[in-house]
C-alpha cells in the first residue's frame, strides 16, 4: 500500500502544479501526508503576464507571486506597471498574454466578481464607500442577508460587521457614517469589507499616502494581525521607508518589465532605487540658492469656527513655505480657505502689501493664486476628458479666437508642457483617469504653469508619485520660486518638508502651534510642535 503511494506522489512531483493541486484537496484532511506544505507554497502565481493597449506595451512577460500569510511589496516608478498587473489580477483588465494561477490552480479571471470568488480584494488609493451609509452598510453593502428573500436583515449584518471590527481590533462604531469618519478610520471600514467577502488576497495601493504617524502604526498592527491569519497583502506604496517596517518580499517593475524580487531585509535603499529608476538618484532633493524676496501674501488672524483659529504667517517671492502636522491639523482646510474654495469667518490677507478680497477660486486665479490640490482625481481632473485640454483649462482666453478654439494652438502649449514635465501619454487626445496616479499629477501642475500664477499652493505634491518623478517635481519647484514665485507646500512626509522647505509652520488643531527655520527644524521638533493641544 505504501509503496504504491510512494510511486503515485513521487510520479507526481514532475509536475509542480499538480502537486499544489493536490495540496488543496488533501490540505486539513486526513488523507493529508505532508507531501508540500501550502504554507511554504504560493497563493498567487503570475508568469509571463503581457498587456498592451493602443500605441503602449504597458506589461511584457512580468513574473510575480505571493506566498500565503506575507506581505509582498510591489514597486516601481508611474507607468512602471503596478496598477496594470493589479487590474488583470482584480478582474477589471484581460491579459493578452501569460498565465495565473491561485493557490495552484489555473484560472482566468474574467471579471472584479470573478476576482472576488477567487479570494481576491483590491483596497484602491481612493476609497470605494457611500459616505452617506453606516459602517455596517458599506461592509455588506450588495451582499446584505436577507429574512425571507425580502428583507434586508438588519440585525445579522450588524452583528458580522461588528464581529469584523472586532476581529480586527478597531474602535469604531458600526453606526457611524462614513462620511464622519477620518481617512484612517474609513481604510479600516474597507480592510473589514475586504474581510467579510473571505479574501485571503488583499491588494493595498498606497494604503499610508494620506495617513499621518499614529494612522499609519494602526495599519501596520492591522496588517501584522491579517498576516498572523495567513492573509497574504500586496502592498503598493512609494514611500520607500516604510516597506522595511511592513513588507517580507518586494518585486520592481520598470517599464511594464520584470526586474527583480529579493527579500527586504537583503535589499537596501540605494540598490532599490536604482532598480525602481534604472540609474543612481544621488541626491533626492536638488539644491537651490535663491535670493528671497519681498513679502508676497501675509495672511493676519484667519478664522473658521470649529476649524482654523487665529492663523497668521507670511511668504516671501522666490520662498518655499512648509506647512507639517498630523492628519487632521486643518493644514488641507487653511489652503482651501486662501484659494476661495471654503469660506472663513475673520482675518484679511495682503497680496503684495495690498489687501485683497477672496470669495471664490475665480478670485484667487485672478490674483495669480493656483492650487495644486491633493485629491486630484476628484478636485483637479476631468478624467473623462483629454489631456491637452486638461493642461489648457485654465488659460481658455489663449487658445480661443473669434469664440472658436484654435486647436492648432492648444495642441502646440500641449505639447511643449507634455515635453517639460516628462508626462508619459500616448497621446493628447488620451482621457487623462488612463494616465497614472504621476503622470495625472504632472497634468495639474501643468495648467498652472501655464497660469504663471505669483503663488502656488501644493497640497500633498508627491502623493502617489515614485522616487524618480519627486525628483522631477521637487526639480521644478526649484524651477518656480527661482523665476520669483512663492510656494507654500502641505506635506505628510517629513523628509519631504524639511527638504524642501526655508521656512515650516507646524499646525495641530486647527492652530499654528511653532514656525521653524530650515537650519533648525528637525523631525522630532515638528512632532514636538504638531502634538501640541
Amino acid at each position: 500500500m505504501f509503496s504504491v503511494k510512494r510511486r503515485f506522489f513521487r510520479d507526481l512531483q514532475r509536475d509542480r502544479w499538480a502537486v499544489r493541486y493536490l495540496e488543496l484537496q488533501l490540505y486539513g484532511s486526513n488523507l493529508w501526508m505532508g507531501v508540500v506544505s501550502l504554507d511554504q507554497g504560493y497563493v498567487v502565481q503570475m508568469q509571463g503576464i503581457t498587456k498592451e493597449f493602443p500605441g503602449v506595451v504597458a506589461l511584457n512577460g512580468v513574473d510575480f507571486n505571493l506566498k500565503r500569510g506575507e506581505v509582498h511589496a510591489l514597486v516601481g516608478e508611474n507607468g512602471a506597471g503596478k496598477s496594470t498587473l493589479i487590474k488583470i489580477l482584480s478582474g477589471a483588465y484581460q491579459m493578452d498574454r501569460g498565465e495565473i494561477r491561485i493557490n495552484g490552480q489555473k484560472v482566468n479571471i474574467s471579471s472584479p466578481r470573478h476576482s472576488q470568488e477567487l479570494g481576491i480584494s483590491v483596497i484602491y488609493q481612493e476609497f470605494n464607500l457611500v459616505p452617506y451609509l453606516s459602517v455596517a452598510e458599506n461592509i455588506f453593502l450588495g451582499r446584505e442577508s436577507m429574512s425571507n428573500g425580502v428583507f434586508i436583515n438588519n440585525k445579522e449584518n450588524r452583528a458580522k460587521a461588528q464581529e469584523l471590527l472586532d476581529r480586527l481590533e478597531l474602535e469604531i462604531s458600526i453606526d457611524d457614517t462614513v462620511a464622519d469618519l477620518g481617512v484612517a478610520q474609513q481604510q479600516m471600514v474597507e480592510v473589514a469589507k475586504a474581510l467579510s467577502m473571505q479574501a485571503s488576497i488583499i491588494v493595498m495601493d498606497e494604503p499610508t499616502s494620506a495617513l499621518g504617524n499614529r494612522e499609519i502604526e494602526q495599519l501596520f498592527r492591522t496588517i501584522e494581525k491579517m498576516k498572523s491569519e495567513g492573509i497574504s497583502i500586496i502592498y503598493i506604496s512609494h514611500r520607500l521607508e516604510e516597506l522595511w517596517q511592513i513588507a517580507d518580499r518586494v518585486t520592481v517593475l520598470r517599464d511594464g518589465q520584470f526586474i527583480t524580487t529579493s527579500d527586504m531585509e537583503t535589499m537596501d535603499k540605494d540598490q532599490l532605487i536604482k532598480y525602481m529608476v534604472g540609474r543612481d538618484l544621488t541626491e533626492q532633493f536638488p539644491e537651490r540658492n535663491v535670493s528671497l524676496g519681498e513679502e508676497i501674501l501675509r495672511v493676519e488672524n484667519l478664522s473658521k469656527k470649529g476649524v482654523l483659529e487665529n492663523i497668521s504667517f507670511n511668504l516671501r517671492k522666490g520662498e518655499v513655505v512648509g506647512f507639517a502636522g498630523l492628519v487632521g491639523s486643518g493644514r488641507t482646510e487653511l489652503m482651501r480657505c486662501l484659494f476661495g474654495a471654503d469660506r472663513f469667518e475673520q482675518g484679511k490677507i495682503y497680496l503684495e502689501g495690498r489687501e485683497i478680497e477672496i470669495k471664490s477660486p475665480r478670485d484667487a486665479i485672478g490674483h495669480g493664486i493656483g492650487f495644486i490640490t491633493e485629491d486630484r482625481q476628484r478636485q483637479g481632473l476631468m478624467l473623462v476628458r483629454p489631456v491637452k485640454e486638461n493642461i489648457t483649462v485654465t488659460a481658455l482666453d489663449r487658445v480661443i479666437s473669434n469664440l472658436l478654439i484654435d486647436h492648432s494652438e492648444e495642441r502646440r502649449i500641449a505639447e511643449d508642457l507634455v515635453d517639460k514635465l516628462r508626462i508619459r501619454t500616448p497621446g493628447l487626445e488620451q482621457e487623462v483617469r488612463y494616465l497614472s496616479g504621476g503622470n495625472q499629477q504632472k497634468v495639474v501642475i501643468s495648467k498652472w504653469l501655464l497660469e504663471k500664477a505669483k503663488i502656488l499652493i501644493f497640497d500633498e505634491p508627491t502623493r502617489g508619485i515614485d522616487v524618480g518623478a519627486k525628483k522631477e517635481v521637487y526639480s521644478l519647484i526649484n524651477e518656480l520660486v527661482g523665476q520669483g514665485v512663492g510656494v507654500i507646500m502641505v506635506s505628510s512626509e517629513l523628509p519631504e518638508i524639511l527638504g524642501m522647505s526655508d521656512r515650516i509652520y507646524v499646525m495641530s488643531e486647527g492652530r499654528i502651534t511653532g514656525e521653524l527655520g530650515s537650519q533648525e527644524a528637525t523631525q522630532e521638533k515638528i512632532l514636538q510642535y504638531a502634538t501640541e493641544e
